[in-house]
């Protein structure tokens, strides 16, 4: 029964993601808003994820959280980072079936998110797991070897289900950087991705950059935040793109294909030259 309900469940994701409408990308209501591609690249494969892609079968990717995953200050369901992932990897993916499912709880720590592991994610079979942590640890009493072998028990149970992972660090808001542990707990998601050999997306240190060097302010941070997933969803999209190459419609691995071809018939006609005068 449970898979059923779940079956149906997908089902009508799939559909509403095909019938909404990709909302307007809030960095254009920013100005300056521009991304560093150092500070949003994805510097590791997305291997499960691609090879999902590659053989057009359904990619399930869970978005793990706490508020901003859940949609703290999202106007409507639709209006969740996840939600708005999964509208824009479908208008990037127009023949794929990609699902976001939302399992952000308001107020969560690592160690809440890791209680509920099991049934909130392991039990979807996710593909890709993107989990955002470290806000309320700061906010909420911080001890650094705790939340250190937290992160890494968190990485390995994804890894243990086949899941891609990556990170999504804290956001770079007024409460949460007058925390003086901050700095702390952006290096501990760094250094255990790094050790992990998983993928972070710097949403702290982008948001930061809108802050200091463009001159957002913090009134306009919550648009930004905004901002920064939409960035997200574009290195999801080249990083699964680029692993599953032509089949999955991506014009760049179409265009490299095509050269490559061009090089290859270049050459084969040269090495029959080379041949008929004997130079081979």
């Amino acid at each position: 029964m449970r898979h059923q309900i779940r079956s149906g469940l997908f089902a009508g994701a799939l559909a509403l993601g095909s019938l909404i409408a990709v909302p307007p990308a809030p960095a254009a209501s920013v100005p300056g808003c521009v991304a560093p591609p150092d500070l949003t690249r994805l510097d590791l494969p997305l291997t499960r994820t691609a090879r999902r892609l590659a053989v057009h079968r359904l990619a399930m990717i869970v978005a793990l959280g706490s508020s901003s995953t859940a949609g703290a200050g999202a106007s409507s369901a639709e209006g969740t980072y996840p939600s708005r992932l999964m509208a824009e990897l479908a208008r990037r993916f127009p023949t794929q079936s990609i699902i976001v499912l939302n399992r952000g709880i308001s107020g969560e720590r690592a160690v809440d998110m890791l209680a509920r592991f099991d049934d909130s994610v392991a039990a979807e079979r996710p593909d890709l797991v993107l989990w955002q942590l470290g806000t309320n640890a700061v906010l909420r009493g911080y001890e650094h070897s705790k939340s250190d072998a937290l992160i890494h028990e968190g990485i390995r149970r994804i890894k243990a289900i086949g899941a891609d992972v990556v990170l999504i660090d804290p956001q770079f808001a007024p409460k949460v950087i007058a925390r003086s542990e901050i700095a702390d707990m952006i290096e501990l998601i760094s250094s255990a991705a790094k050790q992990e050999n998983v993928d972070v997306f710097h949403r702290f240190a982008l948001m930061r950059h809108w802050h200091d060097v463009d001159g957002i302010p913090f009134e306009g941070i919550p648009v930004a935040g905004w901002a920064a997933y939409e960035r997200l969803g574009l290195q999801l999209f080249r990083q699964s793109a680029g692993g599953c190459g032509r089949r999955c419609g991506n014009p760049g691995s179409r265009e490299r294909h095509r050269r490559q071809g061009r090089r290859g018939r270049t050459a084969l006609t040269s090495r029959r030259a080379r041949q008929a005068i004997g130079r081979d």
